[in-house]
């Protein structure tokens, strides 16, 4: 399933191979023509640059400085559950995985949120072995602390915005930790605050499965429907994490669900990986209209990298491919069940016999100039999905590629300052709103907290 990331690069020779291999591209709007003075409108118009050839950076330079300034965060990293399942170190190299110590200096990284993903069927059918939800959240937790003590010169944890500047400072990668499905707290508001104070500062409302209290957006057949947005308990969850100041997280949601957080939240929610609907017209994207309404509340929507979520077609083609080879795949699954790496090798031999369409990387930046355009300069980051999906555009091979989308952000002519605000100062802002909102509250984390249950 996965592609190979191949040679490891440094960060500058990742930037001169982006240089010429960000050439063709697929985009919506007039470029930044090197060499030329010339202006490219993006989004509101603050995305403005008119700059003279003369004596100016290249922008393969100018990409270099802003990356090497830039505080980089991204939204979402499954590498937490590829570690508990393959039993491996983040500072191990593998073909199969996305992440490792070394490609997270490569790629400038500053701080990631290691997602705690619960799976949703253990909510409905826990364990002796692997437990329930809550069990698996835990796990993944001691997973994620257990890399941060292993590596002390090389990552730190962090729970807060000043955690991850800090981080900037100190040169090294900042790990914070993200919950990817509502049902991880098993209906109780006390595992909430517990594993807030464990570090865990997002919550993904739902995952593909509809839980007890929210629907989700679902990903292929009829989606979920249960409660046509969220329950009074629901909505009691959505205070509750404002009041902690733990982020409320809206990918995954259905749009019933996400129009009922606007609804009441008071401080910045955001979409931790999720993409454009304009562009590739998939229920876990957002539309227009939510982009707009998550501007409004102050938010920032996070583009994923899953090429399903970027490209309608090669949305379509996978599908099918999967439909085609669904019994096949069974049979890996069941040969492989110990070895998830051997499974990921023994499913990309065969989907080398019938590949894909490649997507293309301007195909992605597409994505950030729309919801840039929609949403504002102000409402945009990064949220890879890296270790969670099965392909990624062309030159995203990991986390080492992300200097790659700072020198396509220089190239279609965004500000400096605009480039830092997407690859990272958005995102800190909406963290320092949500810690503000929840230190004005004035109330302790479980002396004041909610004891509302499901069935009240």
């Amino acid at each position: 399933m996965w592609s190979a990331p191949g040679a490891r690069w440094s960060f500058s020779a990742l930037l001169a191979l982006a240089a010429l291999g960000a050439c063709a591209r697929q985009s919506g709007g007039p470029h930044y023509v090197i060499g030329e003075s010339t202006t490219r409108l993006s989004g509101t118009g603050s995305s403005v640059v008119s700059r003279a050839s003369s004596g100016a950076e290249t922008p393969e330079q100018r990409a270099a400085r802003l990356h090497e300034q830039a505080i980089v965060v991204d939204g979402h990293d499954d590498i937490p559950t590829v570690i508990f399942e393959a039993g491996i170190d983040v500072a191990d190299k593998s073909p199969w995985t996305h992440t490792d110590l070394a490609r997270m200096k490569a790629g400038g990284l500053t701080g990631t949120f290691f997602s705690i993903f619960v799976p949703g069927e253990l909510a409905e059918k826990p364990t002796v072995a692997g437990g329930g939800a809550l069990r698996r959240a835990i796990d993944l937790v001691d997973i994620t602390y257990r890399q941060i003590e292993r590596h002390p010169n090389d990552l730190m944890l962090a729970t807060s915005a000043a955690d991850i500047r800090r981080a900037k400072r100190e040169g090294k990668v900042a790990i914070l930790m993200g919950i990817e499905g509502g049902h991880a707290i098993e209906n109780s508001l006390s595992a909430l605050r517990v594993l807030h104070r464990l570090g865990c500062r997002y919550m993904t409302l739902t995952h593909t499965n509809t839980n007890e209290w929210a629907d989700s957006a679902g990903f292929s057949g009829p989606p979920p429907v249960r409660h046509h947005g969220l329950t009074p308990f629901g909505e009691e969850v959505v205070r509750e994490m404002q009041r902690i100041g733990m982020l409320v997280d809206v990918s995954h949601v259905s749009d019933e669900t996400f129009f009922a957080v606007m609804k009441i939240a008071q401080a910045p929610v955001i979409a931790s990986h999720s993409s454009a609907r304009a562009i590739a017209d998939h229920r876990r994207n957002l539309s227009d209209d939510m982009l707009r309404a998550l501007a409004k509340n102050g938010g920032v929507a996070m583009v994923n990298f899953w090429s399903v979520l970027v490209s309608s077609e090669y949305a379509a083609a996978s599908r099918a491919w999967y439909e085609k080879n669904a019994a096949t795949l069974k049979e890996l699954r069941a040969k492989h069940r110990a070895d998830p790496f051997a499974y990921r090798e023994a499913v990309a031999k065969l989907r080398a016999e019938e590949p894909l369409p490649k997507v293309p990387l301007s195909l992605l930046v597409d994505h950030i100039d729309h919801m840039v355009k929609v949403a504002g300069i102000d409402h945009v980051g990064l949220g890879s999905d890296f270790d969670g999906v099965d392909a990624l555009p062309e030159g995203i091979d990991g986390v080492d590629s992300l200097p790659k989308i700072t020198l396509e952000l220089v190239k279609r002519g965004y500000k400096d300052e605009d480039v830092l605000k997407i690859l990272g100062e958005n995102f800190l802002r909406v963290f320092e709103q949500a810690e503000a909102f929840a230190k004005s509250s004035g109330t302790r984390l479980s002396g004041d907290g909610s004891m509302k249950r499901l069935d009240q």
